[in-house]
């Protein structure tokens, strides 16, 4: 599976209010990226293992 589809499917549940988590520092580092293009209020808590990815409602 390619890493950007990877992020899509992560984003996906992002937008539609789910928590995703990813292991790779590579994967981190776009969906932070593709997290700040769209503008989306998410909370990272990051450890030394991944990141949970925790969308925010306004």
């Amino acid at each position: 599976m390619s890493r950007s589809l990877i992020v899509k499917e992560k984003l996906d549940r992002l937008t539609n209010g789910y928590n995703a988590y990813a292991e790779s520092d590579e994967i981190i580092q776009m969906m932070k990226r593709e997290i700040s293009k769209l503008d989306f209020t998410v909370v990272c808590d990051e450890s030394e293992h991944g990141c949970w990815f925790i969308p925010q409602r306004p």
